[in-house]
């Protein structure tokens, strides 16, 4: 795609074609830019890249589908904070199970004023965990998500717990 001029000249074509191999690499990622931005298809260290932009709550030792998954839940996960909806997701996403989770809070309506208030006066929250194999980094991957992903004002406690084993037929 030269001019006619240089077309011939043998300097002009080695000189491009070095541009080429340098241009290449830059070309191929441009062409395939969008792809770099869907969890699934992305490469998996762009993937956790892409975790820290979005805010997805992983740590880094997760497998890659629960990696990818964290990922293209980000954004949703965001519209719930600080809801059992949205704690029970996270939790989820980061474990492969799910979460038992018990609060005090409640919600009720009454035809008369001064009816009782639903759930009991002060506020707590439980959240239970039962994985095949729980270590003590375990506990402390749910503590510091469940601080995250609770609602702020919400005192909390968690439990990570072997689950059974039954057997396999």
């Amino acid at each position: 795609m030269l001019p006619a001029v240089f077309a011939d000249d043998d300097l002009a074509q080695r000189f491009v074609a070095g541009l080429d191999d340098v241009f290449a690499p830059l070309l191929n990622v441009l062409d395939c830019l969008d792809t770099y931005f869907d969890p699934a298809l992305t490469p998996v260290d762009f993937a956790r890249w892409l975790g820290t932009w979005v805010g997805a709550e992983t740590d880094g030792g997760e497998p890659e589908h629960r990696l990818r998954a964290a990922v293209a839940a980000a954004a949703r996960l965001h519209r719930v904070r600080g809801t059992r909806r949205g704690l029970s997701e996270a939790v989820r996403l980061a474990f492969g199970v799910a979460p038992d989770i018990t609060e005090s809070g409640g919600a009720n309506w009454s035809a008369r004023p001064l009816g009782p208030f639903p759930g009991t006066p002060r506020p707590r929250l439980h959240v239970a965990v039962r994985l095949p194999h729980p270590t003590p980094a375990d506990t402390h991957r749910l503590d510091t998500l469940v601080a995250a992903a609770r609602p702020a004002h919400m005192p909390y406690t968690v439990e990570v717990t072997a689950a059974e084993r039954t057997p396999q037929r």
